[in-house]
Parts: C-alpha cells; structure tokens; sequence
C-alpha cells in the first residue's frame, strides 16, 4: 500500500523534530547545559570593579576634558553589563527564575534599560528570528530588511531607507538612548507586570546618572560626556547583535520550517579567539544560543563544533565568518533592500 502525501508530511516532520532531539542529547550528555556559576562570579565581579574604577576616575579627573575618555571606557563595560542581563534573561546563570531575575533586574538599573520589557520583546525574537511578520527586531520605523518592508516606508523613513547602508552606523549612535526611551513607554504604558519596580530603577538611574554627570562636569563638557558614552555604548550594542542575522534569509509566513533550520538557517556566528568571545559577549556563537538559548555563554565555545558537524551531517547550512565579513553581508544586504526605493522600477519588476 502506498503511504498518503499527509502520511509522508507527518513522518518528514518527525524525523526532523528527532534530528533536533539527538542533538539536544548529544549537547546535555556533553554537560553544556549545567551551570557556570564561578565563571559568572569572576564576569560579574569583574565588571562590577571595572565600574567602580570609571566611577572612581571620574570623580578624581573632575571637570576636565580628559573625562571624554572616562566616557568611552564606561560604555564599554556596561554594554558588558548589558551582556550579563542578556544573559540572566535567558535563564542561563541560575536554575531558579528568581536568582537569575535578582541579576536581571540590578542590571537593568545600572544600564537604565528596562529588564522585563527587554526580555519579552528578546524572546518574541528568539521564537521567531527573522521572521518579516514576528521578529520584532527587523521591525524598525527606519530600516527595512525586505523589499516589501521597504515600500511601507513614508517621510523620512522612506528617505533613510533608500540609503539605510550607508546610514546604518551613524543610525546605532541613538541606539542606547532609544533602548532608555523604549523602557520608559514600556513602564508608561504597563506593558510589563513589574512597573512599580522597573519604573523606580529607570528613574533612579536617569536621576543618579544626570546628576553626577552635571555635578562634577560644566554643562558643555556633560553634555560631550552624554553624547559621547551613549553614542558609544549604542554603537557597541548595534555591532555586537546586528551580524547575528541581519542579511541571513528572511522567512514569511509560508515558510514552513522545523525549529532546527529556523534556527539555524536564519542564524550567522562570528569565528574568533577568546577575545571575539568576550567582546561579543557570547552572542558570536549566534546559531548555538539560538538553539540552546539557557546554555551558559562560557559553554558555547564546546557546543560549536558539536553543532556544526551536526548540522554539515544533516546538509543544514551552517554559516560563519570572520567580524568584517559579516559586517559587509550586513551592509550588502541593506545596500540591496534600498535599492528598491532609489531604483522604484525595481519595486514594480
């Protein structure tokens, strides 16, 4: 007898949704998913010391122009900050929502952005990555990342659009401030459970930060500071998540996918030594963490290979290269989506 089409569909989809679960034994036989916790003490105690050292320049530089440095150096470790509450948001340093929501939420209050709202939009991205109706990261007012997200564009954003490659860095100097006003309309609104909690940290930070910055600089050289250290840090921010997918395919609603290839088909690592590691944060190893999102960064370097011959087994794409690489398929990609606004006949092709 032969098997129905459905028949055939229905044993395609469990033999993909078992390639996953062979994997996911081989990583858990491996250890890749217990937890780090000396590793993220020395992290945490590590950032929390490079802090206190900008803290402590900064007040003993007092209203010089040297502080610009001060400004620099600080964004660089809260983005590290930043990195560690990615973490916590993942579950990846606790077993216990709690214990890894305690370190969530105390950083979020020294980076001023707002946990519970960062983590809500952050999983929607992972459930769905690039994905042109559901991830909320290629949802931006002024970048497109399809063509037909380009031709929704109006105004300004049509304009910025059209040249968004070119633009693209310049655009990631607002990134932090966005992130801060993003949180805040988040608390506004009750877009989270917590908006007692997280609208007292957003405002303690803001009040904490703009007063030591006008208290010890002149109102000139604070706003240098300001612009500077956000620009920065956004910046930092922007690089350190935009190779991750940005100019990897794009899905619609009729692609239909298991979560291994999504996962990976839409998913780009960066290669590298340690030092990659560190300053990505982990998010270089983009197709493991996608995969295992709890895993703790410090064990993604051992799951790469692991991955990767998986995935070459299975003839699943698995795509790497080095930063600048992946920086040009970013801008190629944006270069290439633009085209349909400076060229409309493209549109109507």
């Amino acid at each position: 007898m032969t098997a129905s089409p459905a028949s055939e569909t229905q044993t395609a989809e469990a033999r993909r949704g078992s390639e996953f679960a062979e994997l996911s034994r081989r990583i858990k036989s491996e250890g890749l998913l217990h937890r780090r916790h000396t590793y993220y003490a020395l992290r945490i105690g590590t950032n929390l010391a490079l802090l206190a050292a900008g803290v402590v320049a900064f007040v003993l530089l007092g209203d010089s122009w040297w502080q610009m440095l001060t400004a620099a150096g600080i964004a660089v470790v809260l983005t590290q900050f930043a990195f560690i509450g990615h973490d916590a948001g993942h579950r990846q340093i606790f077993q216990s929502r709690r214990g890894n929501d305690v370190i969530g939420y105390a950083h979020g209050a020294i980076t001023g952005i707002s946990y519970q709202w960062w983590v809500s939009k952050h999983n929607r991205h992972h459930a769905n990555p690039n994905h042109e109706d559901e991830d909320p990261d290629i949802d931006i007012l002024v970048l497109a990342f399809t063509d037909r997200q380009a031709t929704t564009k109006r105004g300004v954003a049509h304009f910025i659009t059209k040249y968004q490659a070119f633009l693209f860095f310049p655009l990631l100097l607002v990134e932090a401030i966005m992130l801060r006003i993003a949180s805040f309309q988040a608390v506004l609104a009750k877009e989270i459970k917590t908006v007692r909690l997280e609208g007292t940290l957003l405002v303690v930070h803001t009040v904490v930060y703009l007063g030591a910055v006008f208290t010890v600089l002149s109102p000139g050289k604070a706003l240098v500071f300001i612009a500077i250290h956000q620009g920065l840090m956004g910046v930092y921010l922007g690089c350190s998540f935009a190779p991750n997918h940005k100019g990897m395919p794009v899905l619609s609603k009729d692609d239909a996918v298991d979560f291994l290839r999504k996962q990976v088909l839409t998913s780009r690592n960066i290669i590298g030594g340690r030092w990659v590691d560190y300053l990505f944060g982990g998010l270089n190893y983009q197709i493991e963490h996608h995969l295992f999102p709890n895993m703790p960064r410090a064990n993604l370097r051992r799951a790469q290979p692991i991955v990767q011959e998986y995935c070459t087994r299975q003839g699943i794409p698995y795509v790497h290269c080095g930063i600048f690489a992946s920086y040009r398929q970013v801008l190629s990609h944006l270069h290439s989506v633009g085209a349909t606004l400076r060229t409309p006949a493209l549109a109507n092709s």
